[in-house]
């Protein structure tokens, strides 16, 4: 008997599914087997809709209503303490090939509960016999006796149960009430014009901005600024997280401490002995870590506005590998890269049909790919459950916006960058985020990690310097004097990167319940991983197994080039000009490979090939130049280095071959001031300095000539043309 009980009713749209005597809590609408759980005498999945706690920590009465035809009979009453036994809901999942087939009943397809908390506490209650459920964070808790019963043979005729808590007196009175609500969450991770400015819209902004950016600079320096500040300095967030989160670091202690120290030795190693495999991993791993990227906020936006997200994971990732591959095959400016820095890695050539059959058959896929996307995002609206909207914006601006910096810049250098920022952007914003919400909701977080990420706007200043300062560590490798430590840096700067990827793949996984967690999402849009049936292999071993697949190719093509079987320059560059005669660069250089063998009337064709295909291409006209001069052409190579100013007006060296022919014409006033203008664009070009001391020497400045080949001299000491000038110039400055 209760006294003095104060009755609430709260009401709890719930699925659940029955076997034996317990119930436990599925994140699905579906009755999946690989989400099945086991029991001790059975099998038993919750179907849950409600995302926030609804049945008080106290009293419950439940009562299960059987309806059939429209006439209602009530069940026994049971009176529950909730806070008695709770079960884990995390228990370890068993496969199942057929659910129903394992005594699994839909208990209560359509119906409701209503919880009537009573405010008094009973500790007396005797709980023997009782068996409850508990759901995991942010989800009902749900207590019921072990021997309610039910009809198994009316359950065949689709009867309806109904279970509901209500004072003892009414046990027997059935009720029904309207289906309760369910909470909608937001399904933006910030809100609608942040998310637009830091994730979705962003490439909106920054063609107008690297438009502007161009004006002031040139390619080669956008390009090299994105890479130090943006590419380095963006790893630095994810290893504060992986070093500074204890639980983190824990749980993968062994990757966090051994991947570093071999990845740093390789890199360092590869980059004294010029190992360009090491270069070609970087490249296509950070291609990959890019559309992962993109992946991944799809998979939170989905997550975010729709329960059957888990279903479309697959479609997702098809989708962006698709696009993404095709985006960087189908660019030959792209892919004369890749081409390159494979072959000089050691890669074996590959001929220019099975190039353009494998582009064929990546069409061919895209297509595919696209098509059945379209079909599963159409059926999955005409279910109203169709995929978010933000997502939808996501994906399009994002390949949208890949498919433009490899295949719509002049540039590719200008390409990258671009792409790079706006990955940056992202990944910047969703780790302060992540890290905000981690350090808020666990206090046992310490040191650096909560000093950066605690709740003050001027940190956001801080953690941007530190993404700064860690980039400018790319800067200092090309500045360093000394050898060792020059390889030292780009060793680092390498390490550093495959490390980002490395890490990437594996702390932020959305499927994970804490990421969940601190990304606000409801854990029933989120494809769980599934289980593995008949596994024999221990996940380090899988884990090496992936390793493996990078490791074992990677060894072939260093031993490749070690051992001298690279593809010689020559034949390298022909065989990219051919697999793409489209691209300028790709021509150039052919010609420049050509020319520095002798053979330069061959490479004239192929420079001139460059500047049809890109008139704007400067360094094609310099080296069309050098080539007429090479043989004496003397006017045509004015005209070409003329017109390379005129593309690329900073351009030292062309300032000085053009001096040079006019001296061959006896323009000597002009060709002076071009050295002149030649060393205001660059001090250190030695050539110039000589030259311009030569011509001085002639017109009987022998204080000025000499200190010019001091000058060249200092810059290069082998100089043996200037150091034998030098010598006649001061024999007669003597007289």
């Amino acid at each position: 008997m209760l006294a003095q009980a104060m009755i609430e009713e709260v009401a709890l749209p719930i699925h659940a599914v029955f076997s034996r005597h317990i119930l436990l809590p599925v994140f699905n609408h579906g009755l999946h087997s690989e989400l099945a759980r086991e029991g001790e005498d059975g099998v038993q999945m919750i179907r849950h809709e409600q995302a926030q706690p609804a049945i008080p920590r106290e009293l419950l009465v439940i009562v299960f209503y059987r309806c059939q035809h429209g006439i209602a009979d009530a069940g026994a009453a049971q009176l529950v303490f909730t806070p008695g036994h709770t079960f884990d809901g995390d228990e370890k999942p068993t496969a199942l090939s057929d659910p129903l087939r394992n005594c699994v009943r839909q208990l209560f397809a359509d119906g409701q509960i209503h919880g009537r908390s009573i405010t008094k506490s009973a500790q007396s209650i005797n709980t023997k016999g009782r068996a409850t459920v508990m759901c995991t964070p942010r989800v009902t808790k749900l207590a019921f006796f072990a021997d309610v019963t039910f009809n198994q043979t009316a359950m065949a005729t689709q009867q309806t149960f109904v279970p509901a808590a209500v004072p003892l007196s009414a046990a027997r009175e059935p009720k029904r009430t309207e289906f309760a609500s369910r909470p909608k969450s937001s399904p933006w991770i910030l809100d609608r014009w942040r998310d637009l400015l830091l994730f979705v819209g962003t490439p909106v902004l920054l063609i107008p901005l690297f438009a502007a950016a161009q004006v002031r600079w040139s390619a080669q320096d956008i390009f090299l600024f994105v890479s130090a500040f943006g590419a380095m300095g963006h790893h630095l967030p994810g290893m504060i997280r992986a070093y500074s989160d204890q639980a983190l670091f824990d749980r993968f202690k062994t990757r966090f401490i051994v991947a570093p120290i071999v990845l740093l030795a390789v890199s360092v190693w590869a980059s004294l002995y010029n190992i360009q495999a090491i270069q070609l991993l970087a490249l296509v791993w950070g291609i990959w870590h890019g559309m992962m990227q993109t992946y991944g906020f799809c998979r939170i936006y989905d997550a975010k506005a729709s329960v059957k997200a888990a279903a479309r994971a697959r479609a997702d990732l098809a989708l962006c590998f698709a696009w993404f591959l095709a985006a960087v095959l189908l660019s030959p400016m792209r892919l004369r890269t890749l081409l390159d820095v494979y072959y000089e890695s050691g890669g074996l050539v590959i001929s220019a049909a099975a190039v353009a059959a494998i582009r064929a058959a990546v069409v061919i896929g895209l297509g595919l790919v696209t098509i059945v996307f379209l079909w599963r995002q159409w059926s999955d609206w005409q279910g109203r459950g169709g995929a978010s909207p933000v997502k939808m914006a996501l994906l399009t601006t994002s390949i949208a916006f890949w498919w433009y910096c490899n295949n719509g810049v002049q540039n590719i250098l200008v390409g990258v960058a671009l792409f790079e920022v706006f990955h940056d952007v992202q990944y910047l914003s969703i780790v302060w985020i992540y890290n905000r919400a981690r350090v808020e909701r666990d206090k046992s977080i310490r040191g650096f990690m909560r000093f950066v990420f605690r709740r003050s706007g001027s940190l956001i200043g801080v953690y941007v310097g530190l993404v700064l300062a860690y980039g400018s560590i790319a800067f200092l490798q090309s500045s360093a004097a000394v050898e060792w430590i020059r390889h030292g840096l780009i060793g680092v700067v390498t390490a550093s990167a495959l490390l980002h990827f490395y890490y990437d793949g594996f702390i932020w996984k959305v499927r994970e319940t804490q990421t969940r967690a601190m990304l606000g999402i409801d854990g029933a849009g989120v494809s769980a991983a599934p289980p593995l049936r008949g596994r024999t292999l221990p996940p380090w071993a899988g884990h090496g197994l992936r390793w493996a697949a990078l490791a074992i190719p990677f060894a072939l093509l260093c031993a490749a080039q070690l051992v001298g079987r690279a593809v010689p320059p020559l034949e390298r560059f022909a065989k990219v000009a051919e697999v793409v005669p489209q691209d300028a660069q790709a021509q150039l250089n052919y010609g420049k490979a050509l020319h520095e063998a002798g053979r330069v009337e061959e490479a004239i064709p192929r420079y001139e090939s460059a500047i049809t295909r890109k008139p704007a291409l400067a360094e094609a006209e310099f080296f069309l130049g050098l080539a007429e001069s090479d043989l004496q052409e003397w006017e045509r190579a004015v005209v070409h280095y003329e017109r390379s100013l005129s593309l690329d007006p900073k351009n030292a060296k062309a300032e000085c071959n053009l001096a040079s022919v006019l001296v061959r014409e006896h323009r000597f006033d002009e060709a002076r001031r071009r050295y002149e203008h030649s060393l205001q664009l660059d001090p250190t070009l030695s050539l110039a300095h000589k030259e311009l001391a030569d011509l001085l020497c002639n017109a009987g400045e022998y204080d000025a000539a000499i200190g010019h080949y001091n000058e060249a001299l200092r810059l290069r000491p082998n100089f043996v043309e200037a150091k034998d000038n030098l010598a006649f110039a001061h024999s007669l400055a003597d007289h």
